[in-house]
């Protein structure tokens, strides 16, 4: 049995596959976008089924807190309704991940608006009301929304600009670290990317490594908002983000600092490392684009035994990049480097690295490498925050995140 499928300590569904993106709302706790038991009444609806009965078990969750939400606005309580709305937009977005790739399945969608209209509800009952904002990007616009501080909507503050990764959007970034920034005094920018979100789902732009462009686009819209302190703009990115994030730091210098979580310079080397257990002579240094079919084939029959793998590359990561195929999804992954652009991040950079996250396998190569002033946070197994991006522990990460960009920004 691969590890993958093995069943893991502190899971809640019977598929392993399924935990994984079961317990994301368990992150969003802290931040009101699910409590404990709908969690754990999803994963007993689900009990040993396929991938519909999940999407099925979230989307109906979803949809009882919406409809709860609705008749709580009818009875005039805006307060409680806003929260009914937030923990439909999370049940929602839980919902369609294992469905991902394509052809698109048209359920991906439909449970996608669901999560944006649930929280777009939300957002217009917040006090004051928060609107959607499109950022002039290239040819079109990013779709997002700049919270304002809590309790300080009217005041010039710093603002943290957040980035998801690869599979992340704007309402997940949300609970895993925007209402903690609210909450610390700081207007909150959430937007998706190409690759991301709605730019994927409804639009079919892929991820691209140049973040400078795209956060370039992000700050020229953020300078152009009253409420800003143009001096005092952060980003943070987590999972993909934590290579995307200072990508673009290495090309932005508006940034007055940048959290990498966990920290990724070279997203390649996670494959290299997959190609030196399968003994693929020089793996550690072979040019994707010169792997022969007999090795592709190798490496094709390994990722086709592992379901998630298979998930993570074929499913998500054909879509995302816009691969069509295993060559040209090394051959886009091969453009996700900071190796020659890491002495361009002049601004003050958190790195985390979290203990059983094997995407922090290289952060600390990357925090040597940096030659800004910098900090590498661990965490670890023991505090419950060992984990990929800290996931079932996020109010930890953000307590000590903050106090760094606290410190670094001067934020009162």
């Amino acid at each position: 049995m691969s590890p993958h499928t093995a069943r893991r300590r502190n899971q809640l569904f019977d598929s392993a596959f399924h935990d994984r993106f079961g317990q994301w709302p368990v992150g969003c706790i802290p931040a009101g976008g699910a409590d404990m038991g709908d969690v754990v009444a999803v994963a007993n609806a689900v009990g040993d089924g396929d991938d519909s009965a999940f999407y099925d078990a979230f989307v109906a969750s979803g949809d009882a807190h919406a409809a709860d939400a609705q008749s709580l606005l009818t009875a005039g309580r805006r307060r409680s309704a806003r929260a009914r709305f937030l923990r439909a937009s999370c049940m929602y977005a839980a919902a369609y991940h294992p469905i991902y790739g394509t052809p698109v399945d048209p359920r991906l969608p439909a449970a996608f608006d669901k999560q944006m209209d649930a929280f777009r509800a939300a957002m217009e009952l917040s006090d004051p009301p928060v609107r959607p904002v499109g950022i002039p990007f290239e040819d079109g616009a990013l779709p997002g929304y700049l919270v304002p501080a809590t309790g300080r909507a009217d005041e010039v503050r710093p603002l943290l600009i957040l980035t998801n990764g690869f599979d992340a959007t704007i309402t997940d970034m949300y609970f895993a670290s925007g209402v903690a920034a609210l909450d610390r005094g700081y207007h909150v920018l959430l937007f998706d990317g190409p690759g991301q979100g709605a730019m994927l789902y409804h639009r079919g732009v892929p991820l691209r490594p140049d973040w400078e462009t795209v956060i370039a686009a992000v700050v020229d819209h953020a300078t152009t908002v009253p409420i800003v302190d143009r001096s005092r703009i952060a980003l943070s990115g987590w999972s993909l983000g934590g290579y995307l994030a200072p990508r673009a730091a290495s090309g932005e210098p508006r940034l007055a600092a940048c959290i990498a979580d966990p920290g990724q310079w070279d997203i390649a080397d996670a494959i290299r490392r997959f190609l030196a257990a399968l003994e693929v002579p020089d793996a550690d240094t072979v040019a994707f684009d010169s792997l022969d079919d007999a090795t592709l084939t190798r490496l094709a029959t390994a990722i086709e035994s592992d379901r998630e793998m298979h998930w993570q590359i074929v499913q998500r990561g054909y879509w995302t990049t816009g691969a069509a195929d295993l060559r040209g999804f090394l051959r886009t992954l091969a453009g996700f480097t900071l190796k020659d652009r890491v002495g361009g991040i002049r601004c003050p950079t958190l790195l985390t690295a979290a203990e059983d996250d094997p995407l922090a396998a290289d952060t600390c190569t990357f925090f040597d490498a940096l030659t800004c002033p910098k900090t590498l946070l661990r965490f670890t197994a023991a505090e419950g925050a060992g984990e990929h991006t800290e996931v079932i522990n996020r109010s930890l990460y953000n307590q000590r995140a903050l106090d760094w960009l606290d410190g670094t920004l001067r934020a009162g």
